[in-house]
């Protein structure tokens, strides 16, 4: 991340993003999460989906993501200006590492990926196991 918090996103994610417009928002375990225009109005369908609007932690997750959520300019060299109060929230420094997830990108500061990733490989039998199972039918 240069001193004007831009990143760069590498030209074959930003080929498979197309002309979509990109979102930032506050993601999980510290990480700052990009969305292209798709993927992040899909977000919000799945939430609907989920639970009554109305429901407490719909309705919290809901404020907390869209308040801080913010629309991203592309530039002519393809990088992305993060906004500073994501970059903060995400304690994000120079070194960060530019994740592909699925149907998003995450962003995180090197050391705190490299601590989770280190943490999480220790688990990652249980983690693929539980992740492949399919929750009972209600």
């Amino acid at each position: 991340m240069d001193d004007k918090q831009r990143i760069a996103i590498p030209k074959k994610w930003r080929d498979l993003l197309g002309d979509q417009p990109l979102y930032a928002a506050p993601g999980t375990e510290g990480a700052v999460v990009i969305y292209p225009e798709q993927a992040f109005v899909r977000l919000g369908q799945q939430l609907e989906g989920h639970s009554s609007p109305t429901g407490r932690e719909v309705l919290a997750f809901s404020r907390v993501f869209y308040t801080q959520a913010e629309g991203l300019d592309v530039d002519s060299q393809g990088r992305v200006r993060l906004p500073p109060a994501l970059t903060e929230l995400a304690r994000l420094e120079r070194e960060i590492v530019l994740l592909g997830v699925r149907d998003h990108l995450e962003v995180w500061d090197k050391t705190r990926w490299t601590e989770y990733l280190a943490n999480q490989q220790k688990r990652y039998d249980e983690i693929a196991e539980k992740a492949f199972q399919r929750s009972p039918a209600t």
